[in-house]
């Protein structure tokens, strides 16, 4: 997949750039995942952002992402992601809970909820 095309001028702009099923690779510390979920804004309270080493605005879309190889799941902003064109799987133990993997690859998320910062 590559990344979005610009979003044309009579939408929102506040759309998010990727979304749920789509991979991605953090720019700064080069992990791959899958997008579970996003927020229009940063959600997560004051103490936890404080602690977050980059501090990207929080006026931005925020992804809750499956870190591929590990049972991590990071919250991380959209100018740190860019879209994974590599196809490959994502081993995390909640893909196949989150997720439906089609044959070209796709994930496509199923309606089991995801929490975000409930």
């Amino acid at each position: 997949m590559n990344e979005r095309e610009p979003i044309p001028d009579h939408l929102p702009s506040d759309l998010p750039l990727f979304a749920p099923g789509q991979l991605v690779r953090h720019r700064r510390y080069g992990y791959r995942g899958v997008i579970v979920d996003f927020d229009i804004r940063c959600l997560a309270n004051e103490e936890w952002y404080d602690k977050n080493q980059t501090q990207p605005t929080r006026d931005q879309a925020w992804y809750h992402v499956l870190v591929d190889g590990s049972s991590a799941v990071t919250y991380a902003a959209e100018e740190n992601l860019t879209a994974d064109v590599s196809e490959d799987p994502i081993a995390h133990p909640l893909t196949q809970a989150l997720f439906e993997r089609t044959e070209d690859g796709v994930y496509r998320r199923n309606d089991r909820a995801w929490p975000g910062w409930a």
